[in-house]
């Protein structure tokens, strides 16, 4: 909706791609709800949970909006959704809502901590064969838990690594707006 040249935040409209719908919004730090530079991350999320040919438990951390959780969910996931935020965690479960054929598939929408949560994972022995991360450069937990990428990558790594299967089918980390580079991060990753 237009008002005096301005945009109304509260406006949604819905989006697809390859068929599945979410909801995008202007939101006060210039995102729209999802980032369609991840649109290969989705095609292949979804094209390999699909030739694994067995269950897949899908962990996305710092899940945001949820639309690589949803394209996990479509195909065939165990889906596992954190963020530390209500208003994104709500929308991912309205972007849900609005597919008719996920609307009822169980997918655990979970507002944490990411390190607090994988914590807790690893005790229970909880793990997860596929596993996609996109860390803030800077954010706050819940509780006002303090984020600092530069300072808490290497831990969230080694937490990653507690609860990832014995038969992974991959990790995915993504981040923006950081100090470091590509391969400053694929080498942490592959550490």
């Amino acid at each position: 909706k237009m008002s005096r040249g301005t945009l109304d935040i509260k406006s949604k409209w819905e989006m697809s791609y390859k068929g599945l719908k979410f909801l995008a919004s202007p939101t006060p730090f210039r995102h729209l709800g999802f980032f369609s530079e991840q649109a290969s991350h989705w095609d292949f999320i979804e094209e390999s949970i699909k030739i694994a040919k067995r269950s897949i438990k899908f962990l996305n951390l710092f899940g945001y909006t949820g639309v690589a959780s949803l394209f996990a969910l479509r195909a065939g996931a165990e889906v596992t959704h954190l963020d530390a935020s209500k208003q994104t965690l709500a929308w991912a479960k309205e972007n849900q809502s609005i597919n008719p054929d996920l609307k009822n598939l169980p997918m655990r929408v979970i507002e944490d901590d990411a390190l607090k949560f994988l914590e807790r994972e690893e005790k229970r022995g909880n793990k997860y064969d596929a596993i996609i991360m996109d860390p803030p450069k800077f954010g706050r937990g819940p509780k006002g838990e303090i984020w600092k990428i530069e300072e808490m990558l290497p831990q969230l790594l080694d937490k990653v690594k507690k609860v990832l299967s014995d038969k992974p089918l991959f990790v995915i980390l993504t981040s923006y707006a950081i100090d470091s580079s590509s391969l400053s991060l694929g080498y942490a990753l592959s550490e």
